[in-house]
C-alpha cells in the first residue's frame, strides 16, 4: 500500500522516514519528492508498505507526529 506523507520537514531524510515507518512493518520503499530543478525536497513523500494492515497501523501510529 502506498502512503502519502505530507507537511514533511525539508530536513528529514529518506532513511529517517523509512525507520519511522519500519516500526509498524516492512517498508518496500520511501521516496521524498524533490524539485526537478533545484533538487530541494518539496515537503512531501510516498512510503510503500508490504501489507495494508501494516500501512494502516503506521497511518494510525504516525498521524499528527513530527519528524525533526
Amino acid at each position: 500500500m502506498n502512503i502519502y506523507v505530507g507537511n514533511l520537514s525539508r530536513e528529514v531524510t529518506e532513511e529517517e522516514l523509512r525507520q519511522a515507518f519500519e516500526a509498524f512493518g516492512q517498508v518496500t520503499s520511501a521516496n521524498i519528492i524533490k524539485d526537478r530543478y533545484s533538487g530541494e525536497p518539496r515537503g512531501f513523500a510516498f512510503v510503500e508498505m508490504s501489507t495494508k494492515s501494516e500501512a494502516q497501523a503506521a497511518i494510525n501510529g504516525l498521524n499528527g507526529t513530527s519528524l525533526k
